[in-house]
């Protein structure tokens, strides 16, 4: 099986994750930047973002890989406190804004196609003073910042997300912690978020449509995520039922609002949140309501479906003697409990495993939910420690896109997009740079950050090429003939030493199982296999 004629592969990357210059030329500090540095033991290396892949100096050698790849589309995002350092467009900074226009227009210029994201969870920080994405305020700041990027980059831009993940923006960064701003307040703080979070990428979805859709021609979706749930037991309905409303609960939160026919959070959401909450005593649902003016806003607020996806859960209904989640949570509510099964293969991070045919399951889950939507696949790829000869990445892709051709071919999914996450190693949130996902590997040890190309990213280019998911063998790096390089090479990909604005430790590490002279050959025959093929 091919992919379909017109079918988009892309990458991506995010501005705190890859940009670095974290207070250069008028930046205004995120909650990424306040939480690095005042609670740097939040981060497994301790480490933050402040240089990070440095392309805030370096993005014309990201786009430059990106096109080496082949890809056409490069996903990235804005930093609001790059554009506007207080939040509020009262204060507009100058090169921040230059910035992205150079960005796009070396996109542009190289035949890429920019995919923006208007944000992607560094909030400036003084609207975090004002309660963040608790506060309903945020709502009218955050549309009067997409007004001014679609103002200002619109007549480039043709493919726009307002926000990333949802899901990790609230339940992660308020309700579980691990996460910026890491507030702990599950079942209060991140249903509060989520409800501004939706009403604002709703106005700004209006917004768009009224005042720039007919002339910029551009389209506007938001990127969700999600897991798919199994349940433990296929033959046992309670544990059916429980799969489908930890899906609901998880991902309909956010996506059964925008696609659904009804509009609104998922009744089952309703209800639970609803009756648990009466039973804990409160006068009202901990989950707030929509007015029908709200609902009528959000529904259909999206030219197509983002997805990240990168595993799979089993759930079933708790039975006697088994551990609740705690009253009053997310997890109280839903009542579901999840695991991996022990079958599927462990990575480096606790919250992955690889699970390819539950993406399949995922695709159908919302063909079949939302009236085959055009899918925009916008993340997905797999943690290790930043070898070059990725071959368990490797894997990970061909297992996941053998199941999205079934899914489009077969099943007849309308999926028009893949994203690989990410174009290059980066900085991974509360797992600072020791969970890398790079096709190319960035050594964070050299001021000058080379990017080397892993053995993931000439079987990505041999995707795009061919179309074709390749076999096993037909990457071989053992033949490469060595006449270029594109990095110098280096010995260790660890993580930044300390930051200008706070010390951060350093955690090095080479390198695993590769000796001097066969890493050299290996980034050797990376590179010139990229060339060839």
């Amino acid at each position: 099986m091919t992919f379909p004629e017109g079918f988009i592969f892309s990458s991506a990357t995010a501005s705190y994750q890859v940009e670095g210059a974290w207070n250069e030329d008028g930046k205004g500090e995120n909650i990424w930047d306040r939480l690095t540095h005042q609670q740097p033991d939040l981060i497994l290396d301790k480490s933050s973002g402040d240089v990070a892949c440095d392309s805030y100096h370096k993005y014309k050698e990201d786009i430059r890989i990106a096109k080496e790849l082949g890809t056409t589309m490069y996903r990235f995002s804005l930093s609001w406190s790059r554009i506007l350092p207080t939040g509020a467009i009262d204060q507009v900074n100058a090169p921040g804004v230059k910035y992205y226009h150079d960005v796009i227009d070396e996109c542009l210029a190289n035949g890429i196609t920019p995919m923006i994201t208007i944000f992607h969870w560094d909030l400036p920080q003084p609207l975090q003073d004002l309660g963040g994405w608790t506060n309903e305020v945020v709502v009218n700041y955050f549309v009067d910042y997409a007004e001014f990027v679609f103002k200002e980059y619109g007549s480039k831009v043709r493919l726009w997300l307002t926000i990333n993940e949802p899901l990790s923006i609230c339940g992660e960064g308020y309700g579980d912690a691990i996460k910026a701003p890491a507030i702990h307040w599950s079942g209060r703080a991140d249903y509060l978020c989520a409800h501004n979070v939706l009403k604002s990428h709703a106005y700004a979805y209006r917004l768009y449509e009224r005042d720039f859709k007919e002339t910029q021609l551009g389209e506007v979706g938001f990127a969700t995520i999600s897991s798919y749930y199994y349940p433990k037991d296929k033959n046992n309905p309670s544990d059916v039922e429980a799969a489908e409303r930890m899906q609901q609960m998880v991902f309909g939160w956010y996506a059964h609002p925008v696609f659904s026919k009804d509009g609104d959070y998922p009744a089952v959401m309703k209800e639970r949140v609803k009756k648990a909450s009466l039973e804990q005593g409160l006068k009202r649902s901990r989950l707030p309501e929509f007015t029908e003016a709200e609902i009528k806003l959000i529904q259909g607020s999206a030219d197509f479906f983002g997805i990240n996806h990168y595993t799979s859960s089993i759930a079933h209904e708790p039975t006697a003697g088994e551990e609740l989640p705690q009253a009053g949570t997310r997890g109280g509510d839903a009542g579901v409990l999840t695991a991996f099964d022990p079958a599927w293969e462990e990575t480096i991070a606790d919250w992955l495993r690889v699970a390819p045919k539950g993406f399949r399951m995922l695709l159908n889950w919302i063909k079949d939910a939302y009236d085959n939507p055009k899918v925009m696949v916008t993340e997905q790829g797999y943690p290790d420690r930043g070898e070059l000869m990725d071959t368990n990445r490797v894997h990970y892709y061909r297992l996941y896109l053998l199941e999205l051709l079934k899914a489009i071919n077969t099943d007849k999914c309308n999926v028009a997009v893949y994203t690989a996450w990410s174009l290059m190693d980066n900085y991974e949130w509360f797992f600072g740079y020791e969970h890398k996902f790079g096709l190319y590997q960035v050594d964070f040890t050299d001021p000058q950050r080379p990017r080397t190309p892993k053995m993931s990213a000439a079987f990505y280019k041999k995707l795009i090429e061919t179309r074709k998911v390749p076999k096993d063998g037909e990457i071989d790096f053992s033949t490469a003939a060595p006449t270029a390089s594109t990095a110098a090479p280096t010995a260790s990909t660890a993580a930044p030493q300390s930051s200008t604005a706070a010390p951060q430790s350093s955690t090095q590490k080479s390198s695993a199982g590769i000796n001097v002279l066969s890493y050299c050959v290996l980034i050797i025959s990376c590179s010139v296999l990229l060339l060839q093929i």
